[in-house]
């Protein structure tokens, strides 16, 4: 029961496996398979949630609060795979092995968010990485679009660059510190033991989990791949994968050390650097997931900022952030996905009198972009709001005004695609056709990020009562 849900994805992923090899594959055959671990995920995390323990030599921990981001890893995929059912950018005959990977990311995921201990860090998202490394390149040339190829080179030596920064610096605090266990090598460094060696290892060991949460300077992968993925792909590049990173920073830096002011300092300078590099790249975009992508540098500068100040309440609010981001870019994606007839890139103005063409896509998206151009009562709003008090309560003024002016550069290049959706003339754009499923998905994604926005206490509170229970 303790590790329940890693052991559903296993399975998911074996058995998906022994589908691709027969020979005449059933493509709902496929689909249902697929979506039934996906919610077998979801159920098995939530009768998992209380579950504690320590495995594997004190390297896993399963606790409230690796838990809790189980749960939303779950929610975020089972959700996924319901609006992303018909794949529509890749070949019938690789789709048993596009969920299977996708599991296995998923699994990776889990298990980092568990992992304590270096090693089991690595390997977990060693895991989760290479897995999303082989679906980028699964798009089919059908869809017009000739660069997955490059993309997924791009994403594998980027990924194997940040990799390798990350390894050097843990064999640096492996050698400074005598153990790869995360708690003894803060005990290390709370100890005034913070030499410049131990710097050098804090920010290479930062910079592979950066990397995931494509925050400045380890944001360069992101445009190239989300434009060369296919939608669905890069649905999930740019949902589910955050949960890990954010889980991996607040767990990396609630270990007490004596480097706060200089983890401090870092943390506001790239958080304020992704912030205006991701909104004023935003701004000159025409290719929809190009623009999210870019968006998306700029709303991971937003949840570093909620972990400066270092303490509860700035853990709480980062997890927050990060369950309504991944809520509102799963709105847009799921948009995205079936808007795209054939599985081709979308530009801005292929949105155009949305609204006429498919009405309950066009609110979808418009609650989407409105939440992340952090109008209210969305949560993107409320997220924007309690993470930029927190930091101003730390005394952070002008990382919090900087912040500010880049709220408002967002909400132009956001609301120019709902303008588009609501004013644009459709001209000779035929009617979009949904499957009430996928509607009914987009329906409860608006409803949750409507509810997470009207009544924030209870989930900043949940979260922040699973964060005390960290060491």
């Amino acid at each position: 029961m303790v590790i329940l849900p890693e052991l559903v994805l296993i399975a998911g992923a074996l058995a998906l496996f022994l589908v691709s090899l027969g020979k005449n594959q059933s493509e709902q055959k496929i689909k249902s398979v697929a979506i039934l671990f996906g919610l077998g995920t979801f159920a098995a995390t939530l009768l998992a949630f209380h579950e504690q323990a320590t495995l594997f030599y004190g390297a896993y921990a399963v606790d409230q609060y690796s838990q809790l981001f189980k749960v939303m890893i779950g929610a975020g995929l089972a959700i996924f795979l319901l609006f992303s059912q018909n794949l529509k950018a890749i070949d019938c005959k690789v789709r048993p092995e596009y969920y299977m990977f996708l599991l296995l990311s998923v699994l990776g995921l889990m298990m980092l968010v568990s992992s304590i201990e270096l090693m089991a860090i690595f390997i977990s998202l060693e895991l989760s990485s290479f897995a999303l490394y082989l679906l980028v390149p699964m798009r089919d040339d059908r869809t017009g679009v000739r660069v997955q190829m490059e993309a997924g080179m791009k994403y594998i030596l980027f990924g194997v660059m940040g990799t390798g920064f990350m390894l050097y610096g843990m064999s640096l605090m492996f050698g400074l510190t005598g153990t790869t266990y995360l708690q003894g090598i803060f005990d290390f460094l709370g100890a005034d033991n913070l030499q410049p060696v131990a710097v050098v290892a804090l920010v290479m060991i930062l910079t592979g989990f950066l990397y995931k949460l494509a925050v400045f300077p380890m944001h360069f992968w992101v445009p190239d791949i989300y434009q060369g993925a296919s939608n669905e792909t890069t649905g999930f590049i740019a949902t589910i994968p955050k949960f890990g990173a954010v889980a991996l920073l607040i767990r990396f830096l609630s270990l007490p050390t004596g480097h706060s002011a200089f983890l401090i300092d870092l943390l506001a300078v790239l958080a304020l650097a992704s912030m205006f590099y991701g909104n004023l790249s935003a701004l000159v975009q025409k290719d929809i997931k190009r623009m999210l992508g870019f968006s998306g540098i700029a709303h991971a500068g937003f949840i570093v900022l909620g972990l400066l100040s270092l303490d509860t309440e700035g853990y709480s609010l980062a997890i927050y952030y990060i369950a309504g981001y991944v809520l509102m870019n799963l709105a847009c994606f799921l948009v995205i996905s079936n808007v795209s007839q054939h599985g081709e890139n979308l530009s801005i103005e292929d949105f155009n009198g949305l609204y006429k063409r498919q009405p309950v896509l066009a609110f979808v998206f418009a609650v989407g972009l409105f939440g992340l151009a952090g109008i209210p009562p969305f949560v993107g709003f409320m997220g924007k709001f309690m993470i930029l008090t927190s930091a101003l309560r730390a005394d952070h003024l002008v990382v919090v005004c900087l912040a500010a002016i880049n709220t408002a550069i967002a909400i132009y290049y956001y609301l120019s695609v709902v303008k588009a959706v609501y004013t644009g003339d459709p001209g000779e754009r035929s009617l979009v056709t949904v499957h009430p499923l996928i509607q009914a998905t987009g329906v409860v994604l608006v409803m949750a990020i409507c509810l997470m926005g009207a009544l924030p206490a209870k989930f900043v509170d949940f979260a922040g009562a699973v964060v005390q229970h960290l060491p």
